[in-house]
């Protein structure tokens, strides 16, 4: 039984890394090059002067850049290439734990069948509005932020080549990484259903789930996004919508909730080598994702009593 349950889950995993990985490889490629073109350095400068408008120096739209088109490494890489305070790291920060690496995160979001709008719309505005209510609220954090370990800057590649070469193994490096993650989860996730350990972490979660508009079907996703990120969470969500029936609605509203907060751990703790208060950071993202869950939920039971008045 168990070994059936593994061979399941392992295959599942593998289906999923294929799936994915289609994604993240030529998106990882295709953005490692652009970085060796003058098309970056240019859009750097057009985004300059809305960098004011939330309180920030013109030279911090390179990590915003950098986290958005890429990671929140190549983020954090870029703000450490920088002499910011700590309000201004601060503003950085939750900006990049809202909205980062858009491109992967939002066509696997896609796989789920989520609007594409809907996602960039969430994730670009809540950053927007986190940093302008930061700028208007914080009066301190003026003195300038300390970092506390600087990460390993790699050569810069010279040479067609060599360009090529590197973007490569980042697109392979990527797809390894997902394989690494994704198919372990899924064996773990296969034990939980065949085993019905699952049943029982559905019934702790459910009054959460329930509180924010779900059905308790819906925990494993959630669970999975707040621990391992959209990207990896995705995989799961299209498993349980398969297997567990999980509706359109539920989807849609965990995704929204994961979208606000999702890698809690792992996109926390990253942030402690800048000098910045972490607790607030994810506090923010918690209360952000609950309350926009709980509206988008309200709006959603809303028009379907709207439709069901129309019918009758």
């Amino acid at each position: 039984m168990v070994l059936h349950s593994i061979k399941r889950g392992a295959i599942h995993g593998v289906q999923t890394t294929w799936m994915l990985g289609k994604v993240i490889f030529p998106i990882t490629l295709f953005v490692v090059l652009l970085q060796h073109t003058p098309f970056l350095p240019w859009l750097i400068r057009q985004v300059e002067p809305l960098m004011k408008l939330i309180g920030l120096p013109g030279d911090a739209a390179i990590p915003l850049v950098l986290g958005n088109f890429l990671n929140l490494y190549a983020g954090i890489a870029g703000i450490m290439s920088l002499e910011l305070t700590v309000k201004e790291v601060f503003i950085i920060a939750v900006m990049l734990s809202f909205s980062h690496n858009l491109l992967i995160e939002s066509s696997v979001a896609m796989k789920v069948g989520i609007p594409i709008w809907l996602i960039l719309a969430v994730r670009l505005g809540l950053a927007v509005l986190a940093a302008v209510t930061i700028h208007l609220v914080w009066s301190g954090g003026q003195e300038l932020a300390q970092y506390g370990m600087v990460p390993v800057q790699e050569e810069p590649a010279a040479g067609a080549a060599a360009i090529l070469l590197l973007a490569l193994k980042k697109a392979f490096l990527g797809v390894v990484q997902l394989a690494v993650i994704v198919i372990p989860l899924m064996i773990g996730i296969r034990l939980l259903r065949d085993f019905k350990w699952l049943n029982v972490f559905s019934r702790w979660v459910s009054p959460f789930t329930r509180l924010l508009g779900m059905k308790e079907n819906t925990s494993t996703t959630m669970a999975s996004g707040l621990v391992f990120g959209l990207a990896y969470g995705a995989g799961v969500m299209i498993q349980a919508i398969k297997e567990d029936g999980v509706s359109k609605k539920d989807v849609t509203l965990a995704f929204i909730f994961l979208v606000a907060c999702h890698a809690v751990v792992e996109d926390t703790l990253i942030f402690i080598p800048l000098g910045i208060p972490v607790l607030p950071l994810l506090l923010i993202r918690v209360v952000t994702a609950v309350l926009l869950t709980w509206m988008a939920a309200g709006i959603w039971k809303q028009a379907e009593s709207a439709k069901e008045g129309k019918v009758v």
